[in-house]
């Protein structure tokens, strides 16, 4: 019995050092403060889903005080209904959501711009399309009105998606330099029905909040991954956001 006991105290007194060891990840350290990147800037949202398959996880919108990054909102969050992949090997067509680290290059929606909004928001228009034709010199782009070379079925017509798209955030996935076949069209916004087709989607207060908070001279980011694993939140880097 005496064995017992020792064993278990030596056992205890184990595991109460890992747990301070200054290694050892605590989930009193907020989420921005474990990642290996956050972007730069002193705003970042992360969108992260339990696992690969998942579709559904959270949304936290944080900003950085000092040396310390303190959450400003949160939400529940919808994934591509086939999961999250690696962004730098997604596939098109996949509706697969693209962990990584992105940045944010502005706002639209069929809605006006929630009071306080700072960002660069595009009203949408009945001649408001995003091209996502692999053919198209604009692929990955925004239109107003649909090129010649952009079929209109390889394409959204943005104004079609009036809870979407009500309130939205272009995610810089695949965008500055938009490889062919990677994805077009990745956006943070308004649920819809269920799962997303790749984006990352929020309720429409959230999204609100968002637009409100986000401040471009604060240069805001997105991280968008998992709890763990190759496609964790906590690894992604902002080089992923080339595409």
């Amino acid at each position: 019995m005496r064995i017992a006991l020792v064993l278990g105290s030596v056992l205890l007194t184990v595991a109460t050092l890992t747990a301070a060891s200054p290694g050892a990840p605590s989930a009193d350290v907020p989420l921005p403060e474990r990642m290996a990147d956050t972007g730069g800037g002193s705003q970042l949202i992360t969108a992260e889903a339990p696992e690969p398959g998942a579709t559904t996880g959270r949304v936290t919108w944080w900003d950085r005080r000092g040396a310390r990054w303190v959450a400003a909102g949160s939400a529940k969050a919808r994934f591509g209904a086939g999961g999250l992949t690696e962004g730098r090997s997604r596939t098109q067509g996949t509706s697969t959501t693209p962990a990584g680290l992105y940045d944010l290059p502005y706002a639209f929606g069929l809605a006006s711009a929630p009071d306080g909004t700072s960002v660069g928001y595009r009203p949408v228009t009945e001649r408001s399309w995003w091209c996502q034709d692999n053919e198209s010199r604009a692929y990955n782009r925004w239109v107003e009105g649909l090129p010649a070379d952009c079929r209109a079925t390889e394409s959204e017509h943005l104004a079609d998606y009036p809870s979407q798209y009500d309130l939205a955030l272009v995610i810089g996935f695949n965008y500055d330099r938009p490889v062919r076949g990677r994805g077009a069209g990745i956006f943070l916004h308004v649920n819809g029905e269920g799962a997303t087709a790749g984006c990352v989607s929020v309720p429409a207060d959230a999204m609100s909040a968002v637009l409100a908070w986000a401040d471009p001279d604060h240069r805001p980011h997105i991280a968008i991954g998992t709890s763990s694993g190759p496609t964790a939140i906590t690894s992604v880097r902002a080089a992923e956001s080339a595409s």
